[in-house]
């Protein structure tokens, strides 16, 4: 039996890059003990079966030694620090589908002669952030009185998620990497990231986090791409990060969504906690969690009582069952972005882009799951 030479410490690497212990994989790598401490070689049907298991690049094993791997974006998470060092696989191959989802839009862009998005750099550090905030609102219809006639939050983060598609941004939610259904994300590793590009701006939204997180989420990462800076974040509304971006973008977001001379005006402070936070909530459509952070803004919560605070709500909130089933071109038009698959639907229709492209792109392989697609979409 022909067995090829790994050296321990690269099959090691592989197995911890994808968080698997050596206890998860020996049913179906008995030796792999034997091939950590280079007692045994594996043949070279067990190493692609092992690079199958731990998404690893067959190509790695026949390194020197174990290659240092970094997110191809500035990098701006400030937890677990063991993850920032060694990114996940998972997490890797998804902003790598998303760059080449935004490298084809961007040509796609250019050849229909789309006009760049002046939003797209349009502010600095040095920019006022209420008069930030006000123009990224205005630019995205995004007003507190519209959300008002909404009737939740949850509709409000569905209105959000369309202006900013109308705006030129291709909003991108997935839980999971590309379509499989196996490859969830982890949202202690990351919430969502951005790319910026003033023809095809992009921002990916972990959809694996909570939903009362996602809307925070988007409107962090809109704010990186006002600065026309890609980065990947892990903040939420509580969360106090060191560097100047991600504290720029955090108080631009919290800004955006709920506007401090307006909850100035409406918050009432000598009330139950509990109570002022779900009208306020009801009132500017957002998250209770958002409004924790802004009536800590407002000096009616001290850091400690709004980590407190912040911490009891989220789990009361995490312990709601969650709908199960769902439309699934719904699914797949979010997880693309609607913007993105309307335009890949329509290119392909028009001979510009091969079917096999696309079909790649759109996580998919049936004609008819393309043509349904297409219909939910409104391209047919």
């Amino acid at each position: 039996m022909n067995r090829v030479t790994v050296k321990p410490e690269l099959l090691r690497w592989a197995r911890e890059r994808a968080s698997r212990s050596v206890e998860s994989l020996r049913k179906p790598f008995p030796e792999l003990v034997l091939w950590e401490r280079g007692e045994m070689n594996p043949t070279l049907k067990q190493l692609e079966d092992f690079a199958k298991a731990t998404r690893t690049p067959i190509g790695f094993f026949f390194l020197t030694e174990p290659p240092v791997e970094r997110v191809p974006i500035p990098d701006f998470r400030i937890v677990n620090q063991d993850r920032i060092a060694h990114p996940s696989p998972d997490l890797l191959d998804t902003v790598y589908i998303c760059q080449q989802r935004q490298e084809w839009y961007r040509d796609f862009a250019r050849s229909v002669s789309e006009e760049p998005r002046g939003f797209v750099g349009s502010a600095s550090l040095k920019s006022d952030i209420e008069a930030t905030a006000a123009s990224m609102r205005q630019a995205l219809w995004f007003d507190v009185e519209e959300r008002r006639q909404l009737p939740s939050w949850t509709d409000a983060l569905r209105r959000f998620i369309e202006q900013a598609d109308a705006l030129g941004v291709l909003v991108m939610m997935s839980g999971v990497v590309g379509s499989n259904n196996l490859r969830k994300l982890d949202p202690q590793e990351f919430r969502g990231f951005a790319l910026a590009d003033d023809l095809a701006p992009l921002v990916f939204i972990n959809s694996a986090d909570s939903k009362t997180a996602q809307m925070f989420t988007l409107a962090h990462e809109l704010a990186h791409l006002w600065l026309g800076e890609s980065a990947l974040s892990d903040v939420s509304p509580v969360s106090s990060p060191s560097h100047e971006v991600e504290v720029w973008c955090n108080r631009v977001a919290a800004e955006l969504l709920v506007p401090f001379e307006l909850i100035k005006s409406e918050y009432q402070r000598n009330t139950d906690l509990k109570g002022e936070m779900n009208r306020l909530a009801r009132l500017f459509k957002v998250s209770t969690l958002v409004i924790l952070r802004r009536i800590y803004d407002l000096g009616g919560l001290t850091r400690e009582q709004l980590q407190g605070a912040y911490d009891e709500e989220l789990k009361r909130l995490q312990a709601i069952p969650k709908p199960s089933g769902g439309d699934f071109y719904l699914t797949q038009a979010a997880r693309v972005g609607k913007r993105f698959a309307r335009a890949l639907v329509v290119s392909t229709l028009e001979g510009q882009t091969l079917y096999r492209d696309a079909f790649r792109m759109l996580g998919f392989s049936k004609m008819a799951t393309f043509r349904e697609l297409g219909y939910s979409l409104g391209v047919f």
